[in-house]
């Protein structure tokens, strides 16, 4: 019809779109993707931000006018001239960054190869001392050798601890932005900070090769618990947390740590950036997050290692740990003891025999089982041919104490939570002082008791100080001090017990793992600090110990499950765990417990009577009278509790001494 096809309005159309204003667009050419180079003004922004150049003066003809612009840096202004404003302001920035790489000698980084050649990624330049002139450079030049230098700078400062590197030495002397906007780890005294970015995001920055991926997730709907492993390298990092994301920071957090040496731990002051205060040895409170993961991985191993088979005592809300090591070697470290609970004896379960566990927290059981191991130690020197197997050596410098450890042994406590008492009575969403407001409130560092069958504590009254059995036979709450006091006892007559004070040295916590809950004031003051101006008068070795602090990257969840009335423990060299009922004070099967006062009591005895190089093989066969013949300890322990009294902080709480009152079996 007319000529036309049916088909020509389609092609009509097609050869319209044909011709369309939108053409395509053609792919980039490898050319076009090479990024412009910076000129020096965006890479003193790099360095600075927020500088404010100003326009100093106008010079010259109108046709040809010769602007002066100047920068003001860290309080030094630096000019620039140029026949437009936009020159001048980057030769003022090219004047600026001329002054960030000198050393404090004013000489000049002169590598040996000429300037037209130079390899920005070498450090050969920084080992020699004659060359190129930084004067002399042309702008281009500056731009990729600063560039280079500034790249190479803030990744060895994230990367490396060594101070005499030339790359760390250059650092220290331009002044890059990243230390005055605290982005380096390190302060300039060499005192470890926390970081202002986040560990995932500066994980990603200083490594090109990371990978997340949500391994597991265990439990219950409502209390999921996620695994996030973190692949840096070829090097694998796992992660726990309550969210994917608690669990990836985590992870980042430990991978920061293994490999770069980067803490995100609260042991750092959260507003002055600055450690606790520092012990004899003036080296920081803070052990290495290295080490403290590793602290908290074997405890939690072994747990799940010796809990099979009976998985129904697996059940817990505290677990705690000590582990050993030779001379700070944890590649080859071994745990000694793992235990769970967190309940006390109840008053009509106590023993006149030493045959029940008063204390069944898991920190406290943790200790007994050391000590059960110590006894297991000196037994060792029973047999000459076992002898050189023992922690323990003869002691040629101190005839009061026969043997004394090894040089080089640690032992190291882990607790998954701030002990009760003292340590953990903080909130820890609000951000409180040092200092009380309320100076007539004496709430911090008050001594407390753990309240009988039951959990938490309550400070101890002024005016008690005596139990008596009758008195909670008939009714009375049985009180046991708090694990925080516990533990500060332990930092000043050690952790061996009064028995063994007898024959060895005491024996001092290194460190102290948390894993969750860890405030750096509370902790540190619960634990020594309330009675370190206070304490005097100690016979040595004795002495006030401040064990180094530190909590797991991935920190254990609240758990809000209701407390079992059982625990467990486990001492290196025991076949099985063993379950105690923690209000009776015995075994689930109404036997007496492996690491009662009875039973080291008999160990005790055994000891006196084998053990080589004793001077007193006499034994009083009364436990109470024996533990007060060991004069030093007992001296220690009286200064303790005088301290708590001068600092007005409550009378130490005593058991009934009816309990100590028993003998050695015929």
């Amino acid at each position: 019809m007319n000529g036309y096809s049916r088909k020509s309005p389609s092609k009509r159309r097609y050869e319209g779109s044909k011709y369309s204003g939108t053409p395509k667009k053609k792919p980039r050419t490898s050319k076009e993707r090479v990024p412009q180079p910076k000129n020096t003004v965006a890479m003193l922004n790099e360095l600075r931000h927020g500088l404010v150049y100003k326009l100093e003066s106008q010079t010259g003809p109108v046709h040809a006018p010769l602007f002066t612009i100047s920068v003001e840096v860290d309080g030094q202004k630096y000019l620039g001239q140029g026949r437009s404003k936009k020159i001048a302001r980057i030769e003022a920035a090219a004047t600026a960054l001329r002054s960030f790489i000198q050393f404090k000698d004013g000489a000049v980084l002169t590598p040996l190869k000429p300037a037209c050649n130079l390899d920005f990624t070498s450090d050969e330049h920084l080992d020699n001392g004659t060359g190129i002139d930084i004067d002399k450079m042309s702008q281009t030049e500056l731009i990729l050798y600063v560039g280079s230098i500034v790249k190479k700078a803030k990744l060895k400062a994230k990367l490396c601890s060594s101070k005499n590197s030339s790359t760390d030495l250059l650092l220290e002397n331009i002044k890059l932005s990243m230390q005055n906007s605290n982005k380096s780890p390190l302060s300039v005294d060499g005192q470890k900070k926390v970081p202002d970015k986040g560990p995932v995001m500066l994980l990603y920055e200083l490594f090109t090769d990371v990978h997340f991926d949500c391994s597991t997730v265990d439990g219950a709907q409502n209390n999921c618990r996620f695994k996030m492993t973190v692949t840096v390298n070829n090097s694998k990092f796992d992660g726990t947390g309550p969210s994917k994301k608690l669990a990836k920071n985590a992870a980042a957090k430990a991978a920061l740590a293994s490999l770069c040496n980067i803490s995100y731990s609260p042991m750092m002051h959260p507003q002055k950036n600055l450690p606790l205060p520092l012990d004899d040895k003036s080296s920081s409170m803070e052990l290495p997050q290295i080490h403290a993961d590793t602290i908290g991985r074997l405890v939690l191993e072994k747990f799940m290692e010796v809990i099979k088979g009976q998985e129904s005592y697996s059940r817990r809300k505290v677990l705690a740990g000590i582990v050993m090591t030779e001379n700070m070697n944890f590649n080859e470290a071994q745990v000694i003891s793992v235990s769970t609970g967190t309940k006390c004896v109840s008053g009509e379960h106590m023993s006149i025999n030493g045959s029940v566990l008063n204390d069944s927290h898991a920190e406290i059981v943790s200790r007994r089982c050391f000590m059960k191991y110590l006894y297991a130690q000196l037994e060792l020197h029973f047999n000459p041919a076992t002898a050189n197997q023992s922690i323990f050596v003869r002691n040629q410098e101190n005839a009061q104490y026969p043997y004394k450890l090894k040089t080089g042994v640690h032992f190291h406590l882990y607790i998954n939570t701030a002990p009760c008492g003292d340590a953990r009575i903080f909130s820890p969403h609000e951000n409180d002082s040092s200092v009380d407001k309320h100076p007539n409130r004496k709430a911090r560092g008050q001594l407390r008791t753990k309240i009988e069958s039951g959990e938490g504590t309550i400070p101890v009254k002024s005016s008690d100080g005596i139990q008596t059995w009758d008195g909670v036979l008939e009714g009375h709450r049985l009180l046991t001090m708090s694990c925080s006091d516990k533990i500060a006892r332990w930092n000043i007559v050690g952790i061996q017990g009064s028995l063994l004070s007898s024959i060895i040295e005491p024996i001092y916590l290194h460190s102290i793992v948390l894993g969750s809950l860890l405030h750096p004031e509370h902790m540190y003051r619960a634990v020594c600090g309330r009675i370190e101006k206070s304490i005097q008068g100690l016979p040595p070795p004795y002495h006030l110990n401040k064990p180094r602090l530190a909590q797991l990257t991935s920190s254990e969840p609240r758990n809000q499950a209701k407390a079992p009335n059982f625990g467990i423990n486990w001492t290196i060299g025991d076949t099985e765990v063993e379950v105690v009922n923690s209000l009776t004070g015995k075994t689930v099967n109404n036997q007496i417990s492996r690491i009662t006062k009875q039973m080291f009591f008999n160990k005790y005895g055994s000891l006196v009577k084998n053990l080589p190089g004793l001077p007193e093989r006499k034994l009083t066969t009364d436990y109470g009278q024996t533990k007060a013949k060991v004069k030093d300890y007992q001296i220690a322990k009286r200064e303790l509790f005088a301290a708590f009294r001068r600092e007005d902080l409550g009378n130490w709480l005593k058991k009934p001494q009816e309990q100590d009152e028993f003998a050695l079996p015929e």
